[in-house]
C-alpha cells in the first residue's frame, strides 16, 4: 500500500479510566477494547496542558502554547506558523476536519465581547489551520449545541444544523465524508468531539437520555471517592457520553471496513485531558478559575491513548511515560514527513517499537487559568509548581515560582497527601525541580528560579 489514511478520533474532557481496557468494570468501551487489542495502547499517556484551546493549539501545531501564545482559552492559532495540516497537504493528503475547533476566536477576558468573533459564526478558510476539504466545524461547539441538537458551518461557511445527539450527528457528518472520498490522495481526518466535556451554559454533562440508570451501578476512581466533587452526581452521565463515543467509533469503523479502507486507515484515539470533577483546585495557590480541569493533577493528566492501523499492530500495551504532545510528530511520520526537531515531543511509533535511546520516561505539562504552574510526572512522583499571585488567565509563565505539591506515586497513587513541605523528601523535590527546569529549557522557556512551598 501507499501512504496510510489517518483518523485522529478525540475526545474533550475524558479520563481514561473511563475504558474497558484501561480497567474499567461497566460496558463503555467494546469497540475500543477491542482496537486495543488489534494496536497499541498507551497506559501512561499524559496530556501536556489540560485546558481545551491550548491543547488543540498544540495538537495542530506541535509547538507548546506557550511558545505560540495559545497559553489559555480564546486565544487564535497565528496565523503564521506552520501547522500538521499544512504539512500534510504539502505530503499529498486530503485534510478533513469535523467537530469543535476552538482555534478562530480571541477575547482578552469572559468579562468584555469577543475581540475576533467566530465562537458562533462561521471560520473563514484563513483561520482553520490549514485544513483544506472537507469541513464541519464550529469555533465553540459547546456554544452551538447541546447534547441534543445544535449546528456547525461547512467548508462554504454555510450553517449544517442537526437535532441528534450531539456525538451521533458529528459522526454522520465524518461519515459523510468517507461516503463521498474518492480514493485520489490518501487523507487525514480530524474527528474533534466534545463529549464528555460538561455542557457549559448548563452546568452538568449530557449523555444520552437513559444514562442515569444505565450506568448508576458505577464505581468512582480511588480520588474521586476519596474527595468531594460532584462525581456522585454527574459520572453516570459522563459514562453515557463515554458509551456514545464508543458507539460511534464503532461506525466509523464500520464505514472504513464497507469503503474497504480500514486495513489502510490508522486510528488514534485520545483526548484533550481528563476531569476531577471539582476535586481539585481549591487551595489556596487558585490565582484564576477552575471548574473541570486546569490542574496538575492525573485526573486532569492522564488520558486514554490507543493508535492502530499500519504501523502499529500487534495488541501491544506500552507502559512507558509519554506525552500527547508528539503526537503532531508522530501523526507525520506516519505520513513519511520527517519534522526533526521542528516539533515537540516523540515519534510513539519508536517507543512501541522499544526505541528509547532519547526517552527519559518523564512527562511534562504547562497548566494556565487556575494558576500559572508547570509540572513533571515520573514514574514514582508528582511534581508541581505555581508562580504565586500571578492570574493564570493573564500571564503564560514566570521567572519564580514556589512548589506547589509532591505526591508519592507508589504510596499515594490517588494523590490525597501533599508532601511539598515534608522535610524527609527535600531532596527529592530538589532533584525533580532540576528535572523540572530542564523540561521547561526544551520547551523553549527561560529556566526559572524553583522555591520551596511556603
Amino acid at each position: 500500500m501507499g501512504k496510510p489514511n489517518i483518523i485522529f478520533y478525540f475526545t474533550d474532557q475524558q479520563r481514561h479510566d473511563t475504558l474497558g481496557c484501561y480497567g474499567q468494570k461497566l460496558d463503555i468501551s467494546p469497540n475500543l477494547d477491542a482496537l486495543a487489542k488489534e494496536g497499541i495502547l498507551f497506559e501512561e499517556a499524559y496530556t501536556a496542558q489540560p485546558v481545551c484551546g491550548p491543547c488543540r493549539a498544540l495538537f495542530q501545531t506541535g509547538q507548546y502554547p506557550t511558545a505560540i501564545n495559545c497559553f489559555r482559552n480564546a486565544q487564535p492559532l497565528p496565523l503564521h506558523v506552520k501547522t500538521l495540516a499544512d504539512y500534510l497537504n504539502e505530503a499529498g493528503y486530503e485534510t478533513a476536519y469535523v467537530g469543535k475547533w476552538h482555534l478562530a476566536s480571541e477575547r482578552k477576558d469572559y468579562s468584555t465581547p469577543p475581540i475576533v468573533d467566530y465562537e458562533t459564526k462561521a471560520i473563514p478558510p484563513e483561520r482553520r489551520g490549514g485544513y483544506r476539504g472537507y469541513w464541519r466545524a464550529a469555533d465553540l461547539l459547546e456554544f452551538t449545541s447541546h447534547g441534543y441538537g445544535g449546528y456547525v458551518f461547512d467548508e462554504n461557511m454555510q450553517k449544517c444544523e442537526f437535532d441528534g445527539y450531539r456525538a451521533d450527528c458529528i459522526t454522520d457528518f465524518a461519515l459523510d465524508f468517507l461516503e463521498q472520498y474518492k480514493g485520489e490522495k490518501p487523507f487525514f481526518m480530524t474527528i474533534s468531539h466534545i463529549e464528555p466535556h460538561h455542557q457549559n451554559d448548563r452546568g452538568c454533562y449530557e449523555g444520552p437520555e437513559g444514562s442515569k440508570e444505565r450506568f448508576k451501578d458505577f464505581e468512582l476512581p480511588g480520588d474521586l471517592a476519596a474527595l468531594h466533587g460532584d462525581a456522585r452526581e454527574m459520572y453516570p452521565d459522563y459514562l453515557g457520553c463515554c458509551r456514545s463515543l464508543d458507539d460511534n467509533l464503532g461506525r466509523l469503523i464500520e464505514k472504513l471496513k464497507e469503503k474497504g479502507i480500514y486495513k489502510d486507515t490508522i486510528i488514534i484515539y485520545s483526548s484533550d485531558h481528563g476531569s476531577h470533577f471539582r476535586t481539585r483546585n481549591r487551595d489556596e495557590h487558585l490565582c484564576g478559575g477552575d471548574d473541570y480541569k486546569r490542574s496538575c493533577h492525573s485526573a486532569c493528566l492522564h488520558v486514554p491513548l490507543v493508535i492502530a492501523g499500519p504501523g502499529f499492530e500487534g495488541g501491544k500495551r506500552v507502559r512507558e511515560l509519554v506525552s500527547t504532545a508528539g503526537l503532531p510528530k508522530t501523526i507525520l511520520a506516519a505520513a513519511g514527513v520527517d519534522v526533526g526537531d521542528a516539533m515537540a515531543g516523540e515519534n510513539l511509533k519508536e517507543i512501541a517499537e522499544g526505541n528509547l535511546r532519547n526517552h527519559t520516561d518523564r512527562v511534562f505539562a504547562q497548566i494556565s487559568e487556575s494558576r500559572v504552574g508547570r509540572c513533571i510526572h515520573t514514574r514514582d512522583w508528582l511534581y508541581s509548581i505555581h508562580a504565586p499571585g500571578l492570574d493564570g488567565n493573564l500571564y503564560p509563565s514566570s521567572d519564580y515560582y514556589e512548589e506547589d505539591f509532591l505526591y508519592d506515586l507508589k504510596n499515594d497513587p490517588f494523590e490525597l497527601t501533599n508532601l511539598a513541605k515534608d522535610d524527609k523528601y527535600r531532596d527529592i523535590r530538589a532533584q525533580l525541580a532540576k528535572e523540572l527546569q530542564e523540561e521547561m529549557k526544551k520547551a523553549g522557556e527561560k529556566v526559572p528560579v524553583i522555591a520551596p512551598s511556603k
